[in-house]
């Protein structure tokens, strides 16, 4: 993670997007193979999304510090991962349930979040202006519609953990 963040603040933008791709492939396999092996753990349900939005919010601060990207993406970014975090810690000890499953939106959000970051790396690096204020804002509206259905999702469980 640190040599990441390093590369940018340095702006060796080559090897912040190896990096960066690098540590998004092995956090995709590692979930692979945690569920096709069965390998998942509770600690690992946790710890996993965490170092997850570790990775992508960390990325997206340095790239906003820089101004490669907008605040309201950052903005978008962030709030909607505090908000995940809050939301799930408040379940398991409230309700005394288990980690929370991510929904299948959820994955598509991070899978967006990895080629919107990747994509501006590539930006940087070729200066090709692939990025626009319009990939920015569907950025961000997948983001908010990601962070709406897990609120939803997190509603129907209170209601039928009330039922119970």
């Amino acid at each position: 993670m640190y040599p990441l963040l390093t590369f940018i603040a340095e702006e060796n933008y080559i090897l912040a997007l190896l990096v960066f791709v690098i540590a998004a492939a092995t956090d995709g396999l590692d979930g692979y193979l945690a569920r096709v092996m069965d390998w998942q753990t509770e600690l690992g349900k946790i710890l996993d999304p965490i170092a997850d939005k570790v990775l992508l919010i960390g990325t997206v601060l340095i790239l906003w510090m820089n101004s490669y990207i907008p605040f309201f993406v950052m903005a978008v970014f962030v709030i909607r991962d505090f908000i995940i975090i809050m939301g799930a810690a408040f379940h398991m000890t409230v309700y005394e349930t288990a980690a929370p499953n991510p929904n299948a939106f959820g994955k598509i959000t991070t899978f967006v979040h990895i080629g919107y970051l990747a994509g501006i790396f590539v930006d940087i690096i070729f200066g090709l202006n692939l990025m626009s204020l319009m990939v920015d804002i569907c950025v961000a509206c997948v983001t908010l519609v990601s962070l709406f259905l897990y609120g939803l999702n997190w509603s129907k469980l209170t209601a039928q953990l009330h039922r119970e």
